[in-house]
C-alpha cells in the first residue's frame, strides 16, 4: 500500500493534501507464483471507484507498480495469460477477452499454440503496458489525461474525474474540522 500511496501522492498531491483512506483485498495464493502481481491491479480499482468509471470485466490484469506508475515485470506470466485464456474458453470466448501483462514480460512469453492461435485470429488478447495510464485507459475506455502548463487535467479525463473527487474530499475534510 506504501508503492501504491507514493503513486497517488505523486500524481495528485501537488496542489492538495491527500485525504484518503482505503482498504483494498484480493485474495492470493503465492504457490508457485511469487511477488506482488496485484499492486496495478489495486491502484486501476482506486481510479476507478474515485473516477465513478467503471473497469471492463473481460480484461485480466497482472503487473506489479512502482510509486512512478511504470508497470513491472511479473512472475508466472505464461501461467496467468493461459489460466484467463481457459477460463474465457469454458465460459465462451467472445473476440473481447485479453490479460494486461507488464511490457517487460513480453521477451518471456512462451505461450501454448492454442492461445497463440487465438490470439493471432483476434480472438483473445495479450495487451502489454509499460504505465498505469495506459492501463487504465484500456480498462475504462477513457483517455487517462496528463498536467498540462498550469498543472490542470484535461477535462473528462481519468486523472481529472479522480483528481476532482480527491479535491472534493480535501475541502469537503476541511470544512468539517
Amino acid at each position: 500500500m506504501q508503492i501504491i500511496a507514493g503513486y497517488l501522492r505523486k500524481v495528485f498531491a501537488q496542489d492538495k493534501p491527500l485525504s484518503l483512506s482505503a482498504s483494498i483485498c484480493f485474495e492470493q495464493s503465492y504457490s508457485g507464483v511469487d511477488g506482488d502481481s496485484a499492486s496495478s491491479t489495486e491502484v486501476y480499482a482506486l481510479l476507478s471507484a474515485l473516477a465513478g468509471l467503471p473497469i471492463r470485466q473481460d480484461i485480466a490484469v497482472t503487473g506489479s507498480v512502482n510509486q512512478q506508475g511504470d508497470i513491472q515485470p511479473i512472475g508466472g506470466v505464461n501461467q496467468k495469460i493461459e489460466g484467463f485464456y481457459d477460463v474465457c474458453m469454458l465460459k465462451g470466448l467472445t473476440g473481447t477477452q485479453g490479460v494486461i501483462i507488464p511490457a517487460a514480460n513480453v521477451e518471456d512469453l512462451m505461450l501454448r499454440e492454442d492461445v497463440v492461435a487465438a490470439v493471432a485470429a483476434k480472438k483473445f488478447h495479450v495487451l502489454p503496458v509499460t504505465t498505469i495510464e495506459q492501463g487504465i485507459e484500456i480498462l475504462t475506455g477513457v483517455r487517462a489525461g496528463a498536467r498540462d502548463a498550469d498543472g490542470q487535467f484535461e477535462a473528462g479525463t481519468v486523472l481529472a474525474l479522480t483528481n476532482d473527487k480527491l479535491h472534493h474530499m480535501a475541502h469537503t475534510l476541511k470544512e468539517f474540522r
